[in-house]
């Protein structure tokens, strides 16, 4: 049995529903380049609330914004976790694919922190209706991040954040840091926010929830008084074999994965956050069959894959 050791429909003040990660760039687009419109997060998020009912945004710009204004305008039935991104305030040599930067690099991007933090409470305090919880920063203590925040740092933001909105703040990150390095910053945030991939750790669909499960329960059991919700879990549909190995994934094993995920979130009352709604060809590298691009549960072109052609909770 799970160990679910507080409610979230209690801390957050929300009901129990499904969640989706939502980032709506489309070919062509990319975050800090080209933007979508109106009409196309419009467009995303009409399909977004027929099945879910949160969504997790991962930076305080002009596409989050643009995503607020969309849910206000047409009063669309969804809630937001708004999240800031952090860029690198430490070099990190454990990065396989970067993570190295001149000292006056690291000081603009703790320059650049700072206005995100400020960026996420005003946005928190214009759209306290919609917006429902606060996350400072997303995967920047783990080994392996290319974007590398102390755990200091981290805690600063937290509290800084804190003092100055009225939602609940946390940080989102690998449940591995979660076990060890976050100790201290436990008692600062509100609850603590877990990323789950077993793909990423070469499990089979077969031991995908299995391994889903005893993750959040190695975090949900060291602290047994602390909320603890998934902010990431998903299953990608192409690999190139570069992390994934090419016979782990496709749209049928998605399928399996997101329906067990959803069906065990519901029914436990863990607030899940399934990663992640579109494909984004933007992300990782040049190579079509890039993994990092086929996370989606519908493609760019904004047809649905296996996983939400028969599937229907709401």
């Amino acid at each position: 049995m799970t160990q679910n050791n507080t409610d979230y429909t209690k801390v957050l003040g929300v009901p129990n529903g499904l969640a989706i990660c939502y980032s709506g760039y489309r070919e062509g687009q990319r975050p800090g380049h080209t933007y979508p419109s109106y009409d196309e997060v419009k467009e995303d998020l009409q399909i977004i609330e027929k099945q879910w009912q949160y969504i997790r945004l991962y930076s305080c710009d002009t596409h989050s914004k643009t995503v607020l204004d969309v849910i206000k305008n047409e009063n669309l039935p969804l809630k937001v976790m708004l999240g800031a991104f952090i860029e690198a305030e430490e070099n990190n040599p454990n990065c396989p694919w970067g993570g190295i930067y001149q000292a006056q690099q690291l000081k603009a991007n703790k320059a650049s922190n700072f206005k995100q933090m400020d960026a996420l409470i005003s946005l928190a305090n214009q759209y306290p209706d919609i917006i429902f919880t606060l996350s400072v920063g997303n995967e920047a203590c783990v080994d392996w991040t290319d974007h590398l925040v102390s755990v200091d740092a981290v805690i600063s933001y937290v509290k800084y954040v804190k003092a100055n909105a009225k939602q609940a703040v946390t940080f989102c990150e690998n449940y591995v840091p979660w076990l060890d390095k976050l100790e201290t910053l436990v008692d600062e945030v509100d609850f603590i926010s877990i990323h789950t991939y077993p793909v990423w750790e070469h499990k089979s669909i077969h031991e995908g929830m299995a391994f889903t499960k005893q993750n959040y329960d190695a975090v949900a059991k060291k602290y047994p008084n602390k909320l603890v919700v998934i902010t990431e879990a998903g299953w990608a549909t192409t690999s190139n074999g570069y992390g994934i190995p090419v016979e782990n994934v496709n749209v049928e094993v998605q399928k399996i994965y997101y329906k067990a995920l959803s069906d065990w979130s519901l029914s436990e009352s863990i607030l899940t956050f399934v990663f992640e709604a579109f494909d984004e060809p933007w992300k990782g590298s040049d190579d079509p069959n890039e993994p990092e691009k086929h996370w989606g549960l519908y493609t760019v072109d904004r047809q649905p894959k296996r996983a939400m052609q028969p599937i229907s909770y709401k």
